[in-house]
């Protein structure tokens, strides 16, 4: 049971590190709203968000391959190959400028884009549908579903930690160097996890 939940740790948390838009809109908010009291509509968005798609991607991944251990591990080695591709792409990515002007949301305001940037952008959903009910699947009873709560409170952590770095720093990193060097330990962590979760899928096929 503890391996289960550092694996859901470590993956959830290699997979939220880099800066997309969704990290980026709730550290805008962190750093621009008065109060982090008033970046909170942001950041439970985005963590009710999260819980919801990794409940649904455990939860369905199990519904889906119960019985039937050649679609399980067929999900294990796609997952895996889009962990190393994701790794890869990370550790080319440069950080670049953003576009437009961050502004100050309103509660509502942040509540909608949140959910918009959460539940209608296909990478996070690639994430949670396919990297993370792909891993759940080496789990089953107790362990599944330590392994779905590691994954949500790194979400829930993570965003919160996020718009209070926000608030403390403000605007800083001009350079990009911060983001540079997040993007690449995240590949590292990326690339670990696709290739235990390759190596499993192969040796199940074995």
């Amino acid at each position: 049971m503890a391996s289960s939940a550092i694996h859901g740790f470590i993956l959830a948390l290699g997979l939220i590190l880099p800066l997309g838009v969704q990290n980026v809109f709730i550290f805008q908010q962190g750093a621009l709203q008065q109060s982090f009291r008033k970046a909170l509509p942001a950041v439970l968005t985005a963590a009710v968000c999260d819980t919801l798609l990794i409940g649904l991607a455990v939860a369905g991944m199990s519904l889906a391959v119960l019985n039937n251990s050649w679609l399980e591990t067929l999900l294990m080695a796609a997952g895996s190959i889009f962990l190393l591709y994701m790794g890869a792409s990370l550790w080319r990515k440069q950080p670049g400028s953003a576009s437009g002007e961050a502004a100050v949301y309103s509660g509502r305001r942040q509540i909608a884009f949140a959910a918009s940037v959460s539940l209608l952008n296909p990478h996070a959903i690639l994430d949670t549908i396919g990297v993370i009910g792909g891993a759940s699947l080496q789990y089953a009873g107790a362990d599944r579903l330590v392994f779905a709560l590691s994954c949500i409170v790194v979400s829930w952590l993570w965003f919160a930690a996020l718009a209070l770095a926000g608030r403390l720093a403000g605007r800083w990193d001009p350079s990009g160097r911060l983001t540079l060097l997040l993007n690449k330990v995240s590949a590292v962590i990326v690339a670990g996890i696709g290739l235990g979760l390759l190596y499993t899928a192969v040796t199940r096929m074995l």
